[in-house]
């Protein structure tokens, strides 16, 4: 395959997307230096507004940076609010608030008290961190198409994939029938809007609703869903309790990744660990079901370089945590400027590789515009028997 078939438009493996959009997510989650998650921020929207598509999902980044600057304000409103108090030696006090008395059952609690540079500057750094990990998934939710993400799932989890897919879809459908009966309301001169229009379109909205779902159920049960191979009650039992036992070792090892102060075998070993029991039952599970898989998503360098760019950013992070850690967390007592350390940036640039490496996606073709209309003269000349019309040339003579 030559270059210029490799970048023909085509969606991108959305497992792909969300490897490189963990990998950021992770990377953020290591740093409170706000240089760093800029950078991250920028890294995924650059990369957002370069290969996001024309679905509808496509369009939500704009609402996750908007959530992100939500987070940073609460945060920091409730730091004011909540964390107050007398303030230390060294620290500099904005203003005081009054303090509100509270009952004895809330003792650990206190409302108002000075509030200090550092204490404001603490809750911007951990606001602003929650907000770019909030928009590293919200970038992999408008990079990935869900329901071929969904399509991707082992065989042991395809019951649940086809239910959420379902659920995801439920939403877009019910907009596109609303739409479509206001545009048929239009058409016929109904202007109605407001509580006087709800009547009017809810009820053939429902309708396709019910039309739309009874579609959905015989197809399904022409494919054979919900009909499973025989399994023997041992295998099963097996079957949940690796499940439950990876799942457990999953939730641990990322605890402890997240955590710093957490030993180091609740970390990576832990997180090894649950892949490994989860892969096991995955495999046993998906012996019982039987599938067919329609134009699968090739995976190919595009989708190396994407997976790969996310997961060096974490591991660059991972490893300047390890190293110097002052570098990653700023200091705030007192408060000092960030510095921007050149590993973990690098590795954040590197992250930008998808945006160049990848096809494009593909778009909606539009349609050439219709030649214009030669101008028709429709006075009719008599001559006798005969009418005919005049059509003025280009030049203005009539023929």
């Amino acid at each position: 395959m030559n270059a210029a078939a490799r970048r023909l438009p085509r969606i991108v493996h959305p497992i792909a997307w969300w490897v490189w959009a963990i990998g950021l997510a992770t990377a953020a989650t290591r740093t409170t230096n706000p240089l760093l998650l800029a950078l991250v921020l920028g890294v995924a929207g650059t990369v957002v507004a370069a290969r996001r598509t024309e679905a509808p999902w496509a369009r939500a980044f704009k609402f996750y940076l908007l959530l992100g600057i939500a987070v940073i304000a609460i945060r920091v409103a409730f730091r004011i609010l909540l964390g107050g108090g007398d303030a230390g030696s060294g620290e500099h006090v904005l203003f005081t608030m009054p303090d509100i008395p509270l009952p004895g059952f809330m003792s650990g609690v206190r409302l108002g008290g000075a509030v200090s540079a550092e204490n404001v500057l603490a809750a911007a750094y951990d606001g602003l961190r929650l907000a770019t990990l909030l928009c590293c998934i919200g970038a992999a939710n408008t990079l990935a198409n869900p329901k071929r993400a969904l399509r991707v799932l082992p065989a042991a989890l395809y019951e649940l994939g086809v239910t959420i897919t379902v659920a995801v879809t439920v939403a877009p459908q019910l907009v596109e029938s609303a739409q479509r009966v206001r545009r048929a309301r239009k058409l016929r001169g109904d202007t109605a809007r407001g509580r006087r229009a709800i009547r009017g379109i809810a009820m053939p909205v429902l309708h396709d609703t019910l039309e739309r779902s009874f579609q959905l159920a015989a197809a399904m049960d022409s494919r054979g869903y919900g009909r499973s191979g025989s399994a023997r009650p041992r295998v099963r039992r097996i079957t949940t309790a690796l499940l439950l036992a990876g799942l457990l070792g999953l939730c641990t090892g990322l605890y402890g990744l997240l955590d710093t102060s957490t030993p180091r075998f609740l970390g990576l070993p832990m997180l090894a660990a649950g892949v490994g029991v989860s892969v096991a039952g995955l495999m046993l599970g998906g012996r019982r079901v039987h599938r067919t898989r329609y134009r699968p998503d090739p995976w190919a360098l595009a989708e190396w370089a994407t997976a790969l760019s996310g997961v060096a950013a974490a591991v660059a992070m991972i490893v300047a945590g390890s190293q110097n850690a002052s570098s990653l967390n700023p200091s705030i007592f007192p408060p000092a400027w960030p510095t921007l350390p050149l590993l973990p940036a690098a590795a954040i640039l590197l992250a930008l590789l998808p945006a160049v490496l990848t096809p494009p996606p593909p778009t909606t073709a539009v349609a050439p515009p219709l030649p214009r209309a030669e101008p028709v003269d429709l006075t009719l000349d008599t001559d006798g028997a005969h009418e005919h019309a005049r059509v003025p040339d280009r030049a203005g003579a009539s023929s």
